[in-house]
């Protein structure tokens, strides 16, 4: 499969820390990414998004659908998220693209054990969403714990403001840390972590070097064991998965 086609690259830190330079992620600039939709929205259910409209757009759609439960399929079995309201530009365009079927034609495509799992595109879509980023929505509630659904990115030249990815996404697996590690990190990010978010990072894990880098918008609630499953496909050189891990994504009641 050829992923050097596409437009978002997974999180900074695995760039650096993991993939060293990763040769297969090499983001298109937005005029390339429009002219490739305008050939394929006959294909497609959705309004493409673009820079100028994505605010207005996701703004009113999140007053029309409050979902909060997604359920991700896959061939491992069930990952079920809860989505928070407080990052409503995020959970509004996850639900988006959800209901009209765009994640169904989306897989696990980079696969870091101890790190994380990212998903959300695909080189076999046709379905496309527009060229657009949606704007960071840091809340210090929210931390990089085991389970936590985030948004991938462009990296800081490319995107200082550090607006998300339209479509990809990763959960984060993350191994327990030590007290000093956590404190590193707060001064690195000027963030002070709660007694509890660090009772979270010393006992059950998560990667705390991506705060306030990435935007947190979910957890996982049940399934984590699937996440793990995921992380144990066979990968290549470039962390891509020897047999793909489709995923179908739709809302479940409250």
């Amino acid at each position: 499969m050829n992923y050097s086609k596409k437009i978002f690259c997974q999180p900074l830190l695995w760039v650096i820390a993991l993939f060293l330079i990763s040769s297969g992620c090499q983001p298109k600039t937005e005029e390339q990414a429009t002219a490739e939709n305008r050939e394929t929205d006959t294909e497609s259910k959705l309004e493409p998004l673009t820079t100028e409209n994505v605010v207005e757009v996701l703004t009113s759609y999140e007053k029309e659908h409050a979902d909060s439960l997604v359920l991700i399929s896959t061939r491992h079995g069930d990952i079920k998220l809860r989505l928070y309201s407080e990052t409503p530009l995020h959970r509004a365009n996850f639900v988006r693209l959800t209901k009209a079927g765009f994640y169904d034609q989306g897989e696990f495509y980079r696969v870091v054990k101890g790190f994380a799992v990212q998903g959300g595109d695909s080189d076999t879509r046709t379905m496309k969403n527009g060229a657009y980023k949606i704007p960071q929505e840091f809340n210090p509630k929210y931390i990089h714990k085991r389970g936590a659904l985030a948004m991938a990115r462009y990296g800081d030249e490319r995107n200082p403001e550090k607006e998300s990815s339209s479509h990809n996404f990763y959960i984060v697996q993350g191994e327990p840390k030590t007290v000093q590690e956590l404190r590193a990190f707060e001064a690195k990010h000027n963030m002070k972590y709660t007694p509890q978010q660090i009772k979270l990072y010393t006992t059950i894990g998560g990667e705390p070097s991506l705060d306030q880098e990435y935007t947190v918008f979910g957890e996982v609630i049940e399934g984590m064991d699937v996440v793990d499953k995921i992380s144990e496909e066979q990968v290549d050189g470039q962390n891509w998965p020897h047999t793909i891990v489709p995923h179908k994504i739709k809302t479940i009641n409250q």
